[in-house]
């Protein structure tokens, strides 16, 4: 319990000490905020453990330190439908593997046990660019049917059209463009889901996405995948 403690507040004041990246300088023009009518910032008490432990999602505040470990998820408490999200993220080591569900099931969640993931949704991944090297390290050949800035695809049973560019095995929609900072920077996710369809802003600039999602209604969930990141600034706004 003391080494956990300790482990929080030490990347507390890491991410305190942090500037927002939305406080830097930004080429393709402003960032979504967050600020303004229906935005509502979304805590622990908005979120339910599903397969993890006390460790694997720590919450202080609006900020979330997770360990990575079981692999699993954290889910929202309410499921939504059309909503713009915003996410700020930061992995805490080389190669770390992470990532938001958006549209999960409860079918998907339940009684899902440690060490695996939902079987349904859509992801937003969130991929350190060491994980190119490490993957290309242990063995993997290319194509990679991944990307580090941003990939947006359908999990298990879900299904979606994904936007072009895509993967090599035509699965994901690979971003458009290289965004995504590495490991121990802050990056900036907005996501806008609406009637099926799901894009992806990476620090400002809109790089991919899908259409024909289904399911298109369902939890959040914050993805925990053997790697420590943080979660900070999450918030909601609710569309018709």
């Amino acid at each position: 319990m003391l080494r956990r403690v300790s482990f929080s507040v030490a990347i507390l004041a890491v991410c305190l000490a942090a500037p927002s990246y939305a406080d830097e300088p930004n080429p393709r023009g402003a960032l979504v905020n967050g600020d303004g009518p229906g935005w509502v910032m979304l805590d622990g008490d908005d979120f339910v453990r599903v397969n993890g432990d006390d460790k694997t999602l720590v919450w202080n505040g609006s900020l979330a330190i997770g360990s990575g470990k079981p692999i699993g998820v954290t889910r929202s408490v309410k499921q939504y439908k059309n909503f713009e999200l915003l996410i700020e993220w930061q992995h805490k080591e080389f190669a770390g593997n992470s990532g938001v569900f958006v549209w999960v099931p409860e079918s998907a969640l339940n009684q899902l046990p440690p060490d695996e993931l939902p079987n349904a949704g859509i992801e937003i991944q969130m991929l350190d660019h060491g994980y190119k090297a490490k993957y290309l390290r242990d063995g993997g050949k290319p194509p990679l049917f991944f990307s580090t800035n941003g990939d947006v695809f359908a999990v298990g049973e879900s299904t979606m059209t994904p936007f072009e560019p895509l993967s090599p095995n035509g699965s994901r929609s690979f971003p458009s463009e290289d965004r995504s900072k590495g490991f121990g920077s802050w990056n900036h996710y907005y996501v806008r889901a609406i009637n099926g369809e799901v894009r992806l802003w990476v620090n400002g600039a809109e790089v991919s996405g899908g259409r024909d999602c289904n399911p298109s209604e369902g939890y959040l969930c914050l993805e925990s995948e053997g790697a420590p990141i943080l979660f900070r600034n999450i918030r909601i706004r609710e569309l018709p």
